[in-house]
C-alpha cells in the first residue's frame, strides 16, 4: 500500500514527495490508519522504524486547516527528540500553513513565549520546561485535541512520568491520545490505562531484538589497547558517518581529543555541552562537516539522524537495553548497518547481560594484522569462571575470534 492510499491529506502527500519519501514503513501503515479514525493508541516498535511520520502525518492531515490555538502536544523526553520532532513536523507541513512552537528547558523563556504569544497549532515539548509554561499561564491547553506520549519508555527512565501525569490532567478529556514506547512495563501500563480511551495496540518487531539490518560485532581486546583498536577501526572501515558511545563525558571528551589528533573531524555531544553547542555538534553530524560524533546515552535514544553508516561502543553498555538503542542509531529506515562494541574483561558479565536480553549470541572478531597484547579476554571461558558470572556481520579485514592467544610481535 502506497502514501496515497492511506487517506492522508493532500498537503501532507505534497510534503512527503517532495522529502522523498517512497513506501511507508509498517509502523507507518499500521499506525497512519488508526490515528486517522480517531483512536487512541498504543504503539511499540523498535527504533529507526519511523514513528514520528507513523504519528505526525496523520495528525497533521487531520489539523488542516491553521486555528493558531495549541491542538496538538507532543511530549518528549529530551531537547534533542523534541527539536527534531518540531523539525520533521515543519518539514511534514510545508505545504501548510500551520505554526510549530519548540518548548524545552536549559534556555531562555523570552523566544518561547513569544511564539506561544502569536499562536500556534502544533507544540513540541519537554515535560519540565512545558509545567513551567502551564504555572506562568502561557500555554492553554483547553483546545488540544490530540496528546502525544514519546519514548514514554526512556520518560520512565528519566523520571518524568509524574510531570507527564500533571500534564496529562491539565488536558481536554476528550481528546485523542497516541503513546508510543519502546517497551511497556507495568507502570507504563497503568499510564496506559489511565490516560488512554479503548485503545488500539499495535507492536512491531520483537521489542528486544536489534533491527535485521543491523551487522554487529564484539571486539575482544586488552583494556591499554582500547583507543588502539577503535583507530584501527577506523582505519580499516569504509564508513560514511560513525557515532561513538562513551559510558562517561569525561571519556567522551577524551576519545574526541584524541581522534582530533589522528586528524578526525570530530562532534561531541553530553549533558556538560551548552546547548549551542550541542545544536552546532547535531547539524555538524548531520551536514557531514563531522565525520565522528563521539557521545554519552544522551544520544542513545535522542538524537534521529539519518545515514548513520556505524556505531561503535567504545564502553560496553551497562544496560542491555542501552545496547539495543544505541546500535539502532544505525540500520535505520531499512538501511544496512553496522554496530561494533569493543570489550574488555572487565566487561564481560555486561556482555553477557546484553546477550541474555537480545537473546541471541553477538560474534567475537579480530583484526587481521593488529598487534594485539594478549589479554584473558581471549580466553573467555576462563575469564566467565573468574568472574562467577553472552547474525552475519559485514567487516573489513576481520575474521572470526578463536580464542587464541596473539603476543605482540
Amino acid at each position: 500500500m502506497s502514501f496515497q492510499e492511506l487517506g492522508l491529506s493532500d498537503s501532507v502527500l505534497h510534503g512527503i514527495q517532495r522529502m522523498g519519501y517512497v513506501d511507508p514503513s509498517p509502523i507507518q501503515l499500521r499506525a497512519i490508519p488508526v490515528i486517522l479514525a480517531g483512536h487512541d493508541l498504543i504503539a511499540s516498535a523498535q527504533t529507526g522504524t519511523g514513528k514520528t511520520a507513523a504519528f505526525g502525518l496523520p495528525i497533521l492531515s487531520r489539523l488542516e486547516s491553521p486555528q493558531h490555538l495549541p491542538r496538538c502536544l507532543i511530549l518528549e523526553p529530551t531537547r534533542e527528540l523534541a527539536m527534531q520532532v518540531e523539525t520533521a513536523f515543519r518539514d511534514f507541513a510545508r505545504f501548510m500553513h500551520l505554526e510549530m512552537a519548540l518548548i524545552y528547558g536549559g534556555v531562555g523563556y523570552g523566544k518561547q513565549k513569544e511564539t506561544l504569544a502569536s499562536g500556534c497549532d502544533v507544540i513540541a515539548a519537554t515535560p519540565g520546561r512545558l509545567l513551567d509554561h502551564l504555572q506562568q499561564g502561557t500555554i492553554d491547553l483547553s483546545k488540544l485535541e490530540v496528546l502525544v506520549l514519546d519514548e514514554v519508555d526512556r520518560m520512565l527512565d528519566m523520571g518524568f512520568l509524574p510531570d507527564v501525569r500533571r500534564i496529562v490532567e491539565q488536558c481536554p478529556k476528550k481528546r485523542q491520545t497516541l503513546l508510543f514506547s519502546a517497551t511497556v512495563p507495568d507502570e507504563i501500563g497503568r499510564l496506559a490505562a489511565w490516560c488512554l480511551n479503548n485503545p488500539e495496540k499495535i507492536e512491531i518487531g520483537a521489542q528486544r531484538s536489534p533491527a535485521d539490518t543491523i551487522n554487529h560485532a564484539l571486539y575482544p581486546v586488552a583494556a591499554d589497547q582500547k583507543f588502539d583498536l577503535l583507530i584501527a577501526l577506523l582505519e580499516r572501515t569504509d564508513f560514511h558517518s560513525v557515532l561513538i558511545f562513551s559510558r562517561t563525558k569525561d571519556g567522551a571528551d577524551r576519545i574526541a581529543r584524541q581522534l582530533k589528533t589522528q586528524n578526525h573531524s570530530v562532534a561531541v555531544l553530553h549533558s556538560n555541552r551548552t546547548q549551542i553547542e550541542r545544536v552546532e555538534a547535531l547539524e555538524g553530524f548531520k551536514n557531514g562537516r563531522y565525520e565522528v560524533m563521539v557521545a554519552t546515552d544522551i544520544a542513545a535514544r535522542g538524537i534521529d539522524i539519518a545515514g548513520v553508516s556505524h556505531v561503535i561502543n567504545y564502553d560496553v553498555p551497562q544496560h542491555p537495553e542501552d545496547y539495543v538503542h544505541r546500535i539502532g542509531r544505525t540500520g535505520r529506515a531499512q538501511n544496512v548497518g553496522d554496530a561494533f562494541t569493543i570489550m574488555t574483561a572487565e566487561e564481560l558479565p555486561h556482555v553477557k547481560d546484553i546477550e541474555r536480553f537480545i537473546a541471541q549470541k553477538v560474534p567475537r572478531l579480530k583484526l587481521d594484522n593488529f598487534d594485539y597484547i594478549y589479554s584473558a579476554i581471549f580466553n573467555e571461558d576462563s575469564v566467565t569462571a573468574a568472574l562467577k558470572g553472552a547474525k552475519g556481520v559485514r567487516t573489513h579485514k576481520g575474521t572470526s575470534f578463536g580464542g587464541s592467544r596473539k603476543r605482540r610481535r
